[in-house]
């Protein structure tokens, strides 16, 4: 039996099984999500969705769905799904559903009458196109099958509707049609491994609803387009493939394609294989640039989100390769000692302080992990960040006397929490931040290491003496005797800002850390107390009046609650790893605990991989995007610590 299988009670339970979505990506800026029933809820589901350099380079989606109905003994079972006004959902095809499995594949077999139809489908590397097959496990006799396929060709953000300008003529190639519906898009190629017949009965599905854009509060009603149908012959035995793709292929090789592709994939048959599995779906390779995408379905390739995970991505994989390909790029974007955070090719935001030092924190995984050349290859990149922030840069970012940075962008939320509501920052900690001085510090110790190895003597002579200022400044500012942990942040305005929140935690993880070890269990013990879930930690302390439980609402009302309470699975990598710094062996079995307790997970939400944030309060339902790379990055980098350092 499969590690991840759901049977027929769960799948038609139409409460459950739209809970819990997939996602697939072509390793090239394409991927394939919806359900476990088929049933799109999302804008952002589709079988086939595809970056378009003409348009941007955004993804947009080119097929929504696809409709398979069995025609046997003159009635009709539709197998297809979408929700309409008022909680209609039809056609009802998840009732002939009898289960899905994971596999290395989704695979989902349908029973209708004496039919047994076995549906899988993949995306192949690093091609735009989608491949699903459809084997006749079971069948009485000869049957008819007809695909209809539902066509949207729309930016993943946006929704579209019924219009003349759509072209709704369609082309005959080998085996299928082709369609284009507007100027600019690619055209859309769908062919089948056998010979198909095409039936034209172009028309506009109205009202499509998506329940998930409901909930959060955005636009949830469009109009698809389908052509027609196709229509074959089946029996028992028949295996049919059917291919979307922005190329015309020679359909007798689909077969041979599929199972090409099918293999080789990291097995789904364990915990630690899904993490692995759901690791590489994050990398992105496209024009001559690797990239890792911050989480699916809507975030792009964020440079904080970058860095943080890309050490445990890189343990699924490629390693050392794949931290030489995303650094280099990274390092190709940087201004002013800032990397991009959010925003796109042709408008890069560079709102991050941190992002510029987590970088360091990469590269000193990166040589524990094997790499060699880290100031040779880094060292360039590494003295642009340490001079900027020293001479100060921009969002009024700069080092004070004292030797620890300071910034102070009005309007602006340049840590990792970031969120703004009408202009302005639910959490702005302005000034000096505890996690971004603490990052701060150990940037230019374990740049003072690279370079002295190197015998780069003009770069140790100028900040040879630093490292001893900021520390004493450091304690002076952010230690509280009296609380017993670091303040969050400080300013000139508020003085210290002491909510407990998990920031600190980084302090006590880092190579290079100010604290001593004493200090270092008390900043733990307040995390574990207020912070710690089965899930991650929390972004505040349940005990703080600004805490909110419950991640939901409108735009901005999830904003207001994202890093006030929310919980984020990928802090219980400075957790975990801080946790094992200071109780060695002694502190294994509790963070075996954590770590391992996330297996719960891979049958929720998104399916095979870890959520981006989860509710503050139990049951700690998950919320936000279904799979995050920092999530499962800093999991897997746990686990890669746990076994590699602490394994008998």
């Amino acid at each position: 039996m499969s590690y991840i299988k759901f049977d027929k009670a769960q799948v038609v339970n139409l409460e459950y099984s739209l809970a819990r979505e997939m996602i697939r990506t072509n390793r090239a800026g394409s991927y394939s999500s919806t359900t476990l029933v088929g049933c799109n809820t999302r804008k952002y589901h589709g079988l086939l969705i595809c970056p378009v350099d003409e348009l941007g380079g955004e993804r947009f989606v080119l097929l929504s769905s696809l409709d398979v109905t069995v025609v046997n003994k003159d009635k009709s079972f539709n197998t297809g799904i979408r929700k309409y006004k008022g909680d209609y959902f039809s056609p009802k095809g998840h009732k002939y559903v009898e289960d899905y499995d994971t596999g290395d594949i989704p695979a989902r077999i349908y029973r209708v009458g004496g039919v047994i139809l076995k549906q899988e489908r993949l995306l192949v590397h690093y091609e735009e196109q989608l491949l699903m097959r459809y084997s006749i496990l079971e069948a009485s006799e000869p049957m008819k099958l007809q695909f209809r396929p539902f066509l949207a060709f729309r930016n993943i953000h946006q929704l579209t509707h019924a219009n003349l300008a759509a072209n709704t003529k369609v082309d005959f190639i080998e085996n299928g049609i082709e369609s284009k519906m507007y100027e600019g898009f690619p055209s859309l190629k769908m062919q089948f491994s056998t010979d198909v017949e095409f039936i034209p009965v172009p028309d506009w599905y109205l009202g499509v609803e998506y329940l998930e854009e409901q909930k959060r509060g955005y636009d949830y009603s469009e109009d698809l387009f389908t052509p027609g149908f196709f229509e074959l012959k089946a029996k028992k035995g028949d295996v049919i493939v059917f291919s979307a793709s922005t190329k015309a292929e020679k359909t007798s090789g689909f077969k041979q394609k599929f199972t090409k592709n099918a293999s080789g994939k990291i097995p789904r048959d364990s915990f630690i294989n899904c993490l692995r599995n759901a690791a590489q779906q994050f990398v992105e390779k496209r024009g001559g640039k690797t990239l890792l995408i911050a989480g699916y379905p809507w975030f792009g390739a964020w440079g904080r989100d970058t860095f943080i995970s890309l050490p445990g991505i890189a343990l699924a994989r490629h390693k050392l390769v794949l931290y030489r390909e995303v650094l280099d790029t990274q390092i190709n974007k940087m201004k002013d000692g800032l990397f991009p955070n959010m925003g796109n090719a042709t408008d890069p935001a560079f709102n991050s302080i941190d992002a510029p030092l987590w970088f360091f924190w990469t590269v000193q995984q990166y040589i524990a992990h094997g790499g060699t050349d880290g100031w040779e290859r880094y060292g360039d990149a590494a003295k642009s960040v340490l001079n900027a922030f020293k001479n100060g840069t921009a969002f009024n970012i700069h080092m004070r006397e004292n030797g620890l940075i300071y910034a102070d962008a009005p309007g602006k939320a340049l840590t990792w929490m970031d969120a703004v509501v009408n202009g302005v920052p639910v959490t702005p900690r302005r000034g000096y931040a505890v996690e971004i001085n603490a990052l701060w510090y150990n940037a230019i110790c374990f740049s003072i290491e690279m370079a002295t190895k190197a015998n780069d003597k003009n770069f140790v002579k100028e900040y040879e003496k630093l490292p001893e200022l900021i520390k004493k400044s450091f304690l002076d500012i952010f230690w509280d005797e009296q609380i017993g942990y670091l303040a969050d942040y400080v300013n000139d305005d508020e003085g210290k800002n002491t909510f407990v929140r998990p920031n600190m935690v980084i302090a006590v993880s880092l190579a290079y850390s100010m604290l001593d070890k004493e200090q270092m269990k008390k900043v733990l013990d307040i995390a574990d107390n207020d912070l710690v879930t089965t899930r991650g930690l929390r972004t505040l302390s349940p005990r703080n009046k600004m805490y909110k439980g419950i991640y939901k609402g409108n735009q901005e009302e999830r904003d207001s609650a994202y890093h006030q309470g929310t919980v984020w699975p990928w802090l219980y990598g400075p957790f975990c790893e801080g946790w094992l710094k200071v109780y060695g062996q002694q502190g294994v079995q509790k963070v075996k605990k954590l770590i391992y307790g996330l297996e719960a997970v891979m049958s929720e939400h998104g399916i095979s991989t870890i959520s981006e944030i989860y509710d503050g309060d139990p049951p700690h339902m998950p919320q936000g995007a279904i799979s995050q790379a920092w999530s499962v990055g800093e999991v897997l980098r746990i686990i890669d610590l746990l076994e590699t350092k602490f394994e008998n």
